[in-house]
């Protein structure tokens, strides 16, 4: 991050504010890790900080300190929009253009306060103030560290934060897996565990803590999945008459996706997901090596993010997206 940006913000957080900390829609681990760790960081600085989040996050991530504290814009659109609107800055963190907020998109863009992004996605758009982007960075949540870091206040982390900041660290590096996963990033987690965090217990929570639904969720989704070992892609899909079967709950798809990569010869995965209350196809890939598909994602899909992991969107039905996508690997080369 620039010097005079941190400055500038040094200057901002000299004396308390009401600030805004948003997350994106649908936020992931890295979302409400880092978001909750601005929130007690901020806290520590006497400021009056809000988490909003455009909607609700996953029930395995219910146990963030002060997740309790979150207020669900879709939930309290009234409310919410009055807090936005008194507030002297807000933070907008794990995303990098106001459309990630959905709905709230159209409140944040006339706003006329100092924002400040922090988000480690590629192509950032130019709404923010002061901006620290960098898409070596493979967590926001790694960014939110250094953040504090920059602003001479690290002897302000305690486990409380800490705790947030590793949440966020884990998920967006697959568990430490991820190419993106540096040196850097295992010298900063162990300062975290030598401030006390609960490694396994938080791993435990993330991962381990399955329902009988879920685990049948994810059969189905082993099911359904097809291998092209020539194009060096597979997929699967979940439909919505699928996703009431198993009694479907936010976060229920997590990691899914990446089963598809653990096949010998796979570079490309993905799955797409029917939400019918969305008219949409929500749509995840990941790939190994050099094949882009927040790339593939913003071409093709409506969506983008990293290199290796991005998103995207289809608003045809799932057979016609479904046939899209195995005519478009049938002519790319992975």
């Amino acid at each position: 991050m620039k010097k005079d940006a941190i400055i500038a913000i040094q200057s901002l957080l000299a004396t308390p504010k009401k600030i805004a900390i948003i997350p994106h829609r649908s936020p992931d681990g890295d979302a409400m890790g880092s978001t909750l760790a601005l929130y007690h960081f901020l806290l520590k600085l006497n400021h009056i900080p809000t988490v909003i989040s455009p909607n609700d996050f996953p029930n395995f991530l219910a146990w963030l300190p002060s997740s309790d504290s979150v207020l669900i814009y879709e939930n309290d659109k009234e409310n919410c929009t009055k807090i936005l609107n008194d507030s002297d800055i807000v933070f907008t963190l794990d995303f990098n253009a106001l459309h990630r907020t959905g709905e709230m998109e159209h409140v944040l863009n006339k706003l006329t306060v100092p924002m400040i992004m922090i988000d480690h996605h590629q192509k950032p758009d130019t709404y923010a103030t002061y901006t620290y982007s960098d898409t070596a960075i493979g967590s926001t949540c790694e960014m939110i560290y250094n953040f504090i870091s920059f602003l001479d206040r690290k002897e302000l982390i305690d486990k409380i934060i800490a705790t947030c900041i590793y949440t966020g660290i884990t998920t967006d590096s697959g568990s430490f897996r991820f190419p993106s996963t540096t040196s850097t990033t295992h010298r900063i987690v162990a300062e975290l565990i030598d401030l006390g965090i609960e490694n396994s217990a938080i791993h435990n929570s993330l991962f381990d803590d399955n329902s009988f639904d879920r685990l049948q969720l994810l059969g189905r989704a082993l099911q359904n999945m097809k291998v092209f070992s020539k194009f060096k892609t597979s997929y699967t899909f979940l439909t919505q008459k699928e996703l009431d079967e198993f009694h479907y709950e936010k976060g229920d798809t997590e990691g899914i996706v990446n089963y598809g990569l653990t096949i010998k010869g796979i570079h490309l995965a993905a799955i797409f997901i029917e939400h019918r209350d969305e008219n949409i196809i929500k749509i995840s890939f990941r790939s190994q090596g050099s094949f882009d598909v927040n790339q593939f994602a913003r071409e093709h899909f409506n969506g983008g993010g990293h290199i290796n992991a991005a998103g995207g969107k289809s608003f045809e039905s799932m057979k016609a997206t479904l046939n899209k996508f195995e005519n478009l690997i049938s002519k790319i080369i992975i």
